[in-house]
């Protein structure tokens, strides 16, 4: 390969990118939007031995392809090893067994049944587990499971020459890769919300699997994190696994999400005057979603980055807003903790959504911070003063928070 070539695909040593963009794509998993567009990241090691880590969305075979016989030409490849077995990153396996009909694929237990369920893909298999080698020559694998980061089959393989960890979506974020592929050569800027805003949505109930993964590989020298999503990660890896550790753990910082349903802006002045009185009291961090216009994911993300959650519902065909609803809903998928909750809500004849959230509480098991407040049809001077009383209470003990750290 000529010098101009290894600069755009190598990332250490014999270890090559050969992961592809996706621009097109609206809404990952047919719900997240992608407003910077996603990467599907797969590599390649160049050794005595060929070992492909995971593939790409079979929409991108023919550049994935072309890619790989750029590095090795007409050699064949060993090892397809599957770390993760989502079609984004699996969907290339029956087109790559294709024209390497002799590959061998190496997967832990869970992988195998999937990969012939998804693509009737069978052949000669590499069962691992976990602590399990594989040599390919100057490189040395070692394979750690890491079920349920964030399916039952994930893995992820360390490369202990180079220590180069292929994470799977371990890792990951949002954004396709624009011209260059590691942190040092990019603008990473746009990543940092992206990757909070992949984990609470895609990982986000796999909290304790995280943390598991994360001690498993504590005492390992990382150089690179070959993520299958975003950037790899070698300037910055202290950075992107304190985000991991952080969110995993359901820690936060002190500031408050006002998540509203409105109709006709009875319920968001409502919410205004929350968040006018949390900011007279002296907190800054405070975020409004009407979540008829804020997409989940970004609701989602906000949950996660602070501590204080404050919901508001008007009562519609005796129910909550469904906008609300399915909102409520998805933070109680991610099965969350450490939040402090307070809501409040509106009726026009026959209340029911500060009731119904009552029952979300319950359910969500956050720490419930003052008085729900409950208005019929507009703003009265007593609402304003309960309004004001519930943002108080929750800057109240966002402050206790405060002082512990101090």
């Amino acid at each position: 390969m000529d010098t101009n070539m290894q600069q755009k695909t190598t990332i250490k040593g014999k270890v090559h990118y050969v992961g592809v963009n996706d621009r097109n794509k609206q809404l990952f998993e047919g719900m997240w939007p992608l407003p910077y567009g996603v990467s599907y990241n797969s590599y390649l090691i160049d050794d005595e031995l060929v070992a492909l880590v995971d593939t790409v969305d079979v929409c991108y075979f023919e550049i994935f392809l072309r890619k790989i016989k750029n590095i090795i030409g007409d050699r064949p490849i060993n090892y397809l090893i599957i770390n993760h077995m989502e079609p984004d990153h699996s969907g290339s396996i029956r087109l790559i067994k294709q024209h390497y009909p002799d590959i061998v694929i190496v997967g832990n237990k869970q992988t195998f049944g999937m990969i012939e369920g998804f693509y009737g893909v069978t052949g000669e298999q590499y069962l691992v587990k976990d602590g399990d080698y594989l040599a390919l020559g100057h490189h040395k694998l070692k394979f750690y499971l890491t079920p349920m980061v964030h399916w039952p089959e994930t893995m992820m393989t360390y490369d202990e020459t180079d220590g180069v960890l292929f994470s799977g979506d371990g890792f990951g974020c949002f954004g396709t890769l624009d011209g260059g592929f590691i942190d040092s050569r990019m603008n990473i800027d746009k990543y940092w919300d992206e990757m909070v805003r992949y984990y609470s949505n895609i990982v986000g109930k796999y909290g304790s699997p995280v943390q598991k993964a994360l001690e498993k590989l504590a005492g390992l020298h990382i150089s690179a994190i070959c993520s299958t999503h975003g950037p790899v990660w070698m300037e910055n890896i202290e950075r992107v696994v304190g985000i991991y550790d952080k969110l995993s753990r359901y820690d936060a910082d002190e500031g408050v999400v006002i998540v509203y349903g409105s109709m006709y802006g009875n319920t968001e002045q409502m919410a205004e005057t929350i968040a006018s009185e949390l900011s007279a009291c002296g907190i800054k961090n405070i975020v409004m979603h009407n979540v008829s216009k804020s997409n989940p994911s970004y609701i989602l993300m906000d949950i996660f980055k602070y501590k204080g959650l404050i919901i508001g519902s008007p009562t519609y065909s005796n129910q909550i807003f469904p906008e609300v609803e399915a909102i409520l809903s998805k933070i109680l998928v991610r099965d969350m903790k450490g939040r402090y909750l307070g809501y409040f809500g509106s009726f026009c004849w026959a209340g029911a959504a500060v009731k119904r959230m009552a029952e979300f509480a319950e359910k969500s098991k956050f720490e419930l911070i003052g008085d729900p407040v409950e208005m019929k049809q507009s703003m009265k001077d007593i609402t304003y003063t309960q309004c004001e009383n519930l943002a108080k209470a929750m800057a109240d003990r966002l402050k206790v928070d405060r002082s512990k750290t101090l």
